[in-house]
């Protein structure tokens, strides 16, 4: 099935929506390390607020990339054949668990159960980076 003239449409809002949903993933885990770092309640506190507000948008942007993704591939369903395609469906299942484990680290640090070192969410905080390249790549190259 086709979108026709609407094709374009949807693929550039696919992509606005998947900026605001990798803003979200690249700032959340930096967010961790200074809600980690702090040493006043008060600033915890403010940390706790902000990593739930932006893990909201950025959730939203993930259902509303996944909605215009699905559409694209509701127009074109010839694209599961294609290897390219399928490597970065795998690569998108990573990046949802990586969303979830971000929402795992809220709850964490929301009862105050603070690592001793901020060394871990220094790597997690690289992660995103990983998938963004990947995916890009696959999707401009298309490899095999």
């Amino acid at each position: 099935m086709q979108l026709g003239i609407w094709y374009l449409w949807v693929k550039a809002l696919h992509i606005a929506f998947m900026v605001t949903w990798f803003a979200g993933l690249f700032y959340l885990p930096r967010l961790f390390i200074y809600h980690v770092e702090a040493s006043a309640d008060a600033d915890r506190d403010r940390f706790t607020i902000m990593e739930r507000r932006l893990f909201i948008i950025m959730t939203i942007g993930a259902v509303l990339t996944t909605l215009f993704g699905l559409t694209l591939l509701w127009s074109n369903p010839a694209l599961l054949a294609q290897g390219w395609f399928n490597l970065k469906l795998l690569l998108l299942a990573g990046l949802f668990v990586y969303h979830i484990r971000c929402y795992r680290w809220i709850q964490v640090l929301k009862v105050q159960q603070i690592p001793a070192d901020t060394k871990w969410l220094r790597w997690f905080n690289e992660i995103p980076v990983v998938f963004l390249l990947g995916i890009i790549c696959l999707a401009v190259v298309k490899p095999f």
